[in-house]
């Protein structure tokens, strides 16, 4: 198995949702993001610039959620994996979104991956 590094739901805040009522306000997702670095873990000889950092990764998932209205968490999903496949080292991107919006069910979810 390949090194990763795992941001476990994020909270972001999207207007998101099919209905143009549903995307009136904003709504909380909570975002899982596997990454896996285009270099493994061993020889980052413990600096940062050497690898990913998750905290701005974090930021910037937050901000492209926040950024315009989405009618999908698939087109979400699939934004959020283009521009950190773009922006930084990574081998292969997964995302999970959830959206708490069904009564009667904890959550529904989009998983994706891509790779570089």
């Amino acid at each position: 198995m390949p090194d990763e590094i795992e941001i476990r739901r994020l909270k972001v805040h999207a207007h998101i949702g099919v209905p143009d009522d549903e995307r009136s306000a904003p709504q909380v997702l909570l975002i899982t993001a596997r990454l896996t670095p285009s270099q493994g873990f061993d020889g980052l000889a413990d600096e940062i610039s050497h690898t990913v950092d998750y905290h701005a990764v974090a930021i910037q998932i937050q901000e492209l959620a926040a950024a315009r209205p989405r009618k999908l968490i698939e087109t979400l999903a699939t934004e959020i994996c283009d521009f950190l496949l773009r922006n930084h080292p990574l081998a292969k991107v997964a995302i999970s979104i959830e959206k708490h919006i069904l009564p009667d069910t904890e959550c529904v979810a989009v998983h994706i991956e891509r790779s570089r």
